[in-house]
C-alpha cells in the first residue's frame, strides 16, 4: 500500500511512540488486507483503554493508510499541540454548530481528499462491565451515509490489560508483557440505507449495525460471545434511578423487578450494577 503523504509531524510522532510500543508489547495484527489501497474511507474502532489509540494508530500506520483522528476544533488553534494536529492532518470536529452534519464537515472533506478517518463511535471508554463495545454515537453513520465511502470495522484487545478502563490508579501494568491484538474486518455493507432520509431512527439503526460489526470482530479476538444486546449506559442509568426510587419509597423488591426475574443486571451479572454506579469518568471524546 502507498505510504505517501506521511509528512514530518506524523514521522516524528511515529519515531517517538513506536520504539516503546515495540519494546513493551507483543503484537497480533490481522485484517490489513481489508484497508482500501486508494480513496477515502472510515474506520470504526472500539475503545477500552486510555492507551488503545496508540495500539490502533500503530497498526493503522503500518498498513500504509495513515489514520486521521477526530478531535475538538479548539485543539487545532493554539501552540505546539495545534501545530502538531494540523501537521498530522487530523480532523477537527465543530461542536458549536446548529446542524449536526456541520460538525463533521472536516471529516467529509478528508474522506473526499482520500484520507482514512478514524471514528471511536462510543465517544469515550466503554462502560460495559465486561469491556464489550457499548452503544455508539451517530457521527460515523452520518458521515458514512453522506459520503458512501467504505466503512472498515476494527476491534482491539490487550491495551486494556495494560491499563484497564476506570482503574483507581491510572498506571501501566507492563509485566507480564501484553499482546496488542487488532483485527480489521471487511467493509460493512450499508447500501440498503443509501438515499434514505437520515432520521434519528435510521442513524441509530446504522450505528447499531456498525457497533455489531466491531463486536463480532472482538468476539473473534476474545474467543467468547458478547451479550446479545449491546450495552447502553443511558438505559443502565434509568434502571439505577428506578431502583433508587423504589428503595426510597420503601419497596426493597424494586431492585429485583428492575433487574429481571433472574436477579441479574444488563448482562446477567450481579457485578454490573456496582461497576456502572461507580463510573464517573468523563474523558474527552474522540468523536461524537
Amino acid at each position: 500500500m502507498s505510504r505517501r503523504k506521511i509528512g514530518f509531524w506524523y514521522r516524528l510522532a511515529a519515531a517517538i511512540m513506536k520504539p516503546p510500543l515495540l519494546v513493551f508489547f507483543k503484537r497480533e495484527w490481522r485484517g490489513a488486507e481489508h484497508m482500501p489501497e486508494d480513496g477515502g474511507f472510515i474506520t470504526v474502532v472500539n475503545h477500552n483503554s486510555y492507551i488503545d489509540p496508540l495500539s490502533y494508530a500503530h497498526y493503522q500506520y503500518n498498513t500504509g493508510r495513515l489514520p486521521r483522528f477526530l478531535a475538538k476544533d479548539g485543539l487545532f488553534r493554539k501552540g505546539f499541540v495545534g501545530t502538531a494536529m494540523r501537521g498530522m492532518r487530523h480532523v477537527p470536529v465543530y461542536r458549536e454548530t446548529s446542524e449536526a452534519m456541520d460538525a463533521f464537515q472536516g471529516a467529509v472533506k478528508a474522506i473526499k481528499d482520500g484520507e482514512c478517518v478514524a471514528f471511536y463511535p462510543e465517544g469515550t471508554l466503554t462502560r460495559d462491565p465486561a469491556q464489550w463495545p457499548m452503544s455508539g454515537k451517530t457521527g460515523a453513520a452520518r458521515v458514512a451515509l453522506a459520503t458512501r465511502c467504505p466503512v472498515i470495522p476494527v476491534a482491539q484487545w490487550g491495551a486494556n490489560l495494560a491499563m484497564p478502563p476506570y482503574a483507581k490508579e491510572k498506571k501501566l501494568r507492563l509485566l507480564p508483557r501484553k499482546t496488542l491484538q487488532v483485527l480489521a474486518g471487511p467493509p460493512v455493507d450499508l447500501s440498503a440505507y443509501y438515499g434514505k432520509e437520515p432520521t434519528p431512527e435510521l442513524l441509530r439503526e446504522v450505528t447499531e449495525v456498525l457497533m455489531r460489526a466491531v463486536t463480532d470482530l472482538l468476539e473473534e479476538l476474545r474467543g467468547e460471545k458478547a451479550p446479545a444486546e449491546i450495552y447502553d449506559p443511558r438505559r443502565a442509568r434509568i434502571e439505577q434511578r428506578r431502583r433508587a426510587a423504589a428503595k426510597r419509597a420503601g419497596r426493597p423488591d424494586g431492585a429485583d423487578r428492575a433487574r429481571g426475574a433472574d436477579g441479574n443486571g444488563p448482562h446477567g451479572a450481579d457485578g454490573s450494577r456496582s461497576r456502572e454506579e461507580s463510573t464517573t469518568h468523563a474523558t474527552g471524546e474522540h468523536t461524537t
